[in-house]
């Protein structure tokens, strides 16, 4: 067990995309910045962020405009998370964000008042409004119906190119899909290896003559997202080899796409001066000295010691392990905040698996104040300088809502906000 003596501004729990924002935040306000956690969702993100896209969730609404969106939805839910932030709030945070992304290396694009229309590996059309500049052109060949290749590889499950033109065929008559040999490899493939061996000219090279064999009278070329680590070289030279347009399409996960985020947060916020301690829970926190936190942090031997005079806990819902479920009850395993959820066990889940409702379970969560500070059972705030972002807050359902990126990012965003004022 060591001790680091240093004391931070603050401490932030979590390394999914509410965790990187609020870290990402706190160190461009100039902060001293500590920052802990296990692997997220980030890592089986599929590279999207979405803002709004649906409502009412009980009638599948898509929106184009995700601002109309939300207006729209927090008529109706008023404690949904947006709630506690503008218009002006949000779109500054997004922007920030990916700005953070794109000085890491890593370059988002999207339109400010419309939601971009996305390929997906099943052929299907999602609405998002950042997304990697890499899937960018994929969205100019949808939305002009250009004659496109999709290209699939012998080996690689969970994406099939000729399913994902089938499915657009209808609407989209120029359209058409190959399936190829991955260059130096046999039997099953994964993304990331893939991505590792594209590292290499030589692969590159034999790629695009295999899939000019298809592609002499098409404008586009789509392939799963698999060009690169580092997409932009790969590409580049794609395009060069084959007189294409190239865009990636996302995989199913694991994919490519969150070991390109992650690897941009590492790169980012160690140089900006983030301590990190990577894939570590807390363990143990404890109120010292007037009121500032003492984290212990990690097991055994590699177990740390951390103090910081305030906190964000941005450790998501149950994949994060942000909440923690028994055969009875919700609860937040890291303060001990109480967590809104339905009265009874039997209440968690509506009989259909795909209810248009949605199940009650999916927007427990804890409550805050309109700074985010977590509340305790009396409704008041729990600590001071305690703050809290992303899907762990109370009365969102941002799976069917097509908000989690959105949610996580602005309420990080909030959350720092409030600390530095």
């Amino acid at each position: 067990m060591t001790t680091d003596n240093k004391i931070y501004d603050v401490m932030v729990i979590g390394s999914g995309f509410a965790g990187m924002a609020a870290a990402a935040f706190a160190v461009k306000a100039g902060l001293n910045v500590v920052q802990t956690g296990a692997t997220g969702g980030i890592d089986f993100s599929t590279g999207f962020i979405d803002l709004m896209g649906v409502h009412p969730m009980s009638e599948g609404k898509r929106w184009k405009n995700p601002w109309q969106a939300i207006e729209a939805m927090l008529k109706d839910h008023p404690k949904h998370p947006y709630g506690y932030l503008s218009a002006e709030e949000i779109r500054e945070s997004v922007d920030m964000f990916t700005g953070f992304l794109s000085e890491s290396g890593l370059e988002y694009v999207g339109h400010d008042d419309r939601n971009v229309c996305a390929l997906t590996p099943a052929g299907t059309v999602k609405r998002t409004y950042r997304l990697p500049k890499s899937a960018w052109k994929g969205t100019e060949a949808l939305e002009k119906k250009a004659p496109t290749l999709i290209v699939d590889f012998h080996g690689l499950k969970g994406f099939s190119a000729a399913q994902l033109a089938e499915t657009r065929k209808k609407t989209w008559p120029s359209i058409r899909s190959a399936r190829v040999a991955f260059p130096g490899s046999s039997g099953e493939l994964f993304p990331e290896h893939m991505a590792w061996a594209l590292a290499e000219p030589a692969n590159r090279e034999k790629l695009a003559e295999s899939v000019m064999e298809h592609a002499a009278d098409v404008e586009y070329i789509g392939f799963p997202a698999v060009l690169g680590v580092d997409p932009k070289p790969v590409m580049a030279h794609l395009e060069e080899l084959t007189g294409k347009q190239i865009f990636e399409i996302p995989t199913l996960p694991p994919s490519i796409a969150g070991p390109r985020l992650r690897a941009a947060f590492d790169r980012g916020l160690p140089s900006r001066g983030v301590r990190t301690l990577s894939q570590k829970m807390v363990t143990g926190v404890r109120i010292v000295d007037g009121g500032m936190f003492q984290f212990d942090v990690g097991t055994g031997v590699a177990q740390t010691t951390v103090t910081a005079k305030a906190a964000i806990l941005a450790t998501g819902r149950f994949f994060g392990k942000g909440l923690q479920a028994d055969m009875k009850t919700i609860t937040e395993p890291v303060f001990n905040l109480p967590v809104t959820q339905p009265e009874s066990r039997e209440a968690w889940h509506r009989e259909l698996f795909f209810d248009a409702a949605g199940h009650p379970v999916n927007t427990a969560g804890i409550e805050v104040d309109d700074h985010l500070r977590p509340l305790n059972e009396a409704g008041e705030v729990a600590h001071e300088n305690l703050y809290a972002a992303g899907a762990i807050l109370a009365h969102h359902d941002w799976t069917r809502m097509k908000c989690g990126a959105g949610i996580a990012i602005a309420t990080a965003f909030k959350a720092v906000r409030g600390l530095t004022e």
